[in-house]
């Protein structure tokens, strides 16, 4: 039932992560197997603890999760990652075949369920479809909590307010909105903000961070800094 390969829909599919989370290994080699033959490239965990820290610190175009995690279910890993505001396709997978559990994880987030057992056939179908949502259609608007960004437009707005920004502490939240609840170093939004800029010191960042703090300020929104990793950006639990 698990050992069809996953037919690709895209062209650039290597460059397509997708986390797998099942704590069956069996079934998390079968299916990690069938879709690194579709082409995508696979990290494949087992614990929900794994997973939320993986996500985390890494960037994924889909998540597939089992419901039945041990350490972390399924639907703590999928609130928590709302929660920060990422907005990546999530799959869930469950052998509970109840409405109430459906609704829940749909609730909480979900953009599609699969109970347990299913054919290969119909995982690739979702995975399509999802895939396709969300890279070929291109999502149009980055949020965190209250916290939007238009990518049309390239504007802010916080809690249905606009917030108008000055350019570098606009490029600062333009590249922490876009891996929401994930670390970037000072360095690194150093390198997005001032580019090939020779005469640019990495320490204004922290001015820039500063400022954004106070803009944010009881938005439910915030800026978190880890001394001596860098910053993120999340929305209050």
């Amino acid at each position: 039932m698990y050992t069809q390969p996953i037919a690709p829909l895209f062209k650039e599919r290597t460059a397509v992560r997708i986390l797998l989370v099942e704590d069956d290994p069996e079934l998390a080699e079968s299916l990690a197997r069938a879709l690194k033959a579709g082409g995508w490239t696979v990290d494949a965990l087992h614990d929900g603890v794994a997973a939320d820290l993986a996500l985390r610190s890494e960037d994924y175009a889909l998540a597939i999760l089992d419901v039945g995690l041990p350490r972390q279910d399924g639907f703590e890993v999928l609130r928590k990652l709302r929660e920060r505001g990422q907005t990546l396709a999530v799959l869930m997978l469950t052998a509970r075949s109840e409405v109430a559990d459906r609704v829940r994880g749909l609730n909480l987030g979900a953009d599609d369920y699969l109970a347990k057992p299913f054919e290969l056939s119909e995982l690739e179908a979702r995975v399509n479809a999802l895939l396709r949502r969300s890279l070929m259609g291109g999502e149009r608007q980055q949020s965190c909590g209250g916290l939007i960004y238009d990518l049309n437009d390239r504007r802010f707005s916080i809690n249905d307010q606009p917030l108008a920004l000055p350019s570098r502490e606009h490029a600062v939240l333009e590249n922490l909105i876009a891996r929401p609840g994930r670390l970037m170093s000072k360095e690194q939004l150093a390198g997005k903000v001032f580019g090939l800029d020779q005469d640019a010191n990495p320490e204004a960042i922290e001015i820039y961070i500063s400022r954004l703090r106070r803009k944010l300020e009881g938005s439910g929104v915030r800026i978190v800094t880890f001394r001596g990793l860098g910053y993120l950006l999340e929305a209050d639990a």
